[in-house]
């Protein structure tokens, strides 16, 4: 049995201090979405869920960002600490292989040039960390994350571009508003699962709703005295 609260004390040991949206209530949210979507599409299919497919959902949701590049300053230490705390939770070689493939090779990031394989739990467990980058959640993490990292929120005269290497994803001139046109909108299409794309599209509506009202606002065409 997987002793959970060894993985959840190390996944808030990592990320108690994050102020980027990557905090540990983001990989509990992941988590969890990812466990709701694979349960439903195991009732779709009239299919019993898998336990261990739900354990590994929920491994690799907590811990998914406590690797990340954006906010460890050390990845390949924290990975092999990682991998310490996997395997004396009670994880197998083989568990541990399955949540260590699906962190390293998840991100928006490394799927720029070439979409990677992942395991079942793996498809979960990135739909789900997409779907927070969607909705009312993923455009309050969007603007923390960018200010926090010093984007404008907007200028007219950035233009958006069209994002092709895991180097220009991180460091070209960009803004928040523009983060929805480079990515945001995209990741709908990208969803592995058929719960993961009903979920993205409601949620990708939202976000398109939003922005039409704030460029809305930012032009000043909201506002009609005559109403």
């Amino acid at each position: 049995m997987i002793a959970f609260d060894e993985i959840v004390r190390f996944a808030k040991s990592r990320l108690k201090d994050d102020t980027t949206g990557h905090d540990f209530w983001h990989g509990q949210r992941v988590a969890r979405l990812g466990q709701r979507l694979y349960q439903a599409d195991c009732e779709k299919q009239q299919v019993r869920p898998d336990p261990e497919t739900r354990d590994l959902i929920h491994v690799a949701g907590l811990v998914h960002d406590t690797i990340d590049e954006k906010i460890c300053s050390d990845p390949e230490a924290t990975l092999e600490a990682l991998k310490h705390t996997l395997e004396h939770a009670g994880l197998t070689s083989a568990q541990e292989a399955d949540v260590v493939m699906t962190i390293t090779h998840m991100s928006y990031s490394k799927n720029i040039k070439q979409r990677q394989s992942l395991s079942l739990s793996g498809k979960y467990v990135q739909d789900a960390d997409r779907l927070e980058a969607l909705g009312a959640i993923g455009i309050a993490r969007a603007f923390t994350y960018g200010g926090r990292v010093g984007n404008k929120i907007y200028d007219p005269e950035i233009r958006p571009v069209k994002l092709v290497s895991h180097e220009q994803y991180r460091h070209h001139e960009s803004t928040t508003l523009n983060h929805f046109d480079e990515k945001l909108f995209h990741l709908e299409a990208l969803m592995n699962t058929s719960s993961g794309k009903h979920l993205a599209h409601e949620r990708t509506l939202y976000l398109k709703a939003y922005v039409a009202r704030f460029k809305e606002e930012w032009d000043g065409t909201d506002f009609n005295p005559d109403k």
